[in-house]
């Protein structure tokens, strides 16, 4: 299991997805979040979308491997879902945060952590500004919390800068295969 994480903004999202298309063995674990679906979004395949209620009542039932409040709303990852992949034999990536990478990373012992930075902080709010998708006040929110989450990144096995995403799919898979050869 493989757990990425990264500022908003840093692209994780866009060079996952050029992961995937290389290596169709992996799998991306789809969360659950209590925020509204961006208009480009599709439930089951970026979130399972969820009432504040019927979340509160999956993590009461113990159904997250690891859940976290994020920018004001709440995000998990359905630990059936990771089970029935890793039992099926694929490497699973879950999308996480750093919060929720503590929280899985205990869970599974195992789990190998990557991490995706933007090359400046420059450069991850003009990526925010363009996705036309957030408020000023959500904007400002978000990169407060990355210089909180770059201060993180020591605690993972890797971290790719994404300046280039071509570039950056190629290192994260080149760091896949040798976290994957040395932890056997």
């Amino acid at each position: 299991m493989f757990i990425i994480s990264g500022p908003s903004g840093a692209g994780k999202g866009t060079v996952i997805q050029g992961v995937l298309a290389q290596r169709p063995d992996m799998k991306l674990s789809v969360s659950a979040t209590t925020r509204p679906a961006r208009s480009m979004e599709i439930e089951g395949t970026h979130y399972h979308f969820v009432s504040d209620r019927d979340f509160a009542l999956m993590r009461e039932r113990g159904e997250f491997l690891e859940w976290a409040e994020v920018h004001g709303n709440l995000y998990g990852t359905p630990r059936a879902e990771v089970d029935r992949q890793l039992a099926g034999g694929q490497d699973v990536i879950l999308e996480i945060d750093v919060q929720g990478a503590v929280q899985a990373k205990a869970a599974v012992p195992e789990a190998l952590l990557i991490f995706v930075e933007p090359p400046s902080m420059q450069i991850l709010r003009q990526r925010l500004r363009d996705r036309k998708t957030e408020s000023q006040e959500t904007m400002d929110r978000r990169v407060s919390a990355a210089h909180e989450e770059l201060r993180r990144k020591n605690l993972y096995d890797g971290v790719i800068v994404n300046l280039d995403v071509g570039q950056a799919v190629q290192e994260m898979l080149s760091l896949i295969d040798q976290l994957k050869e040395r932890d056997g």
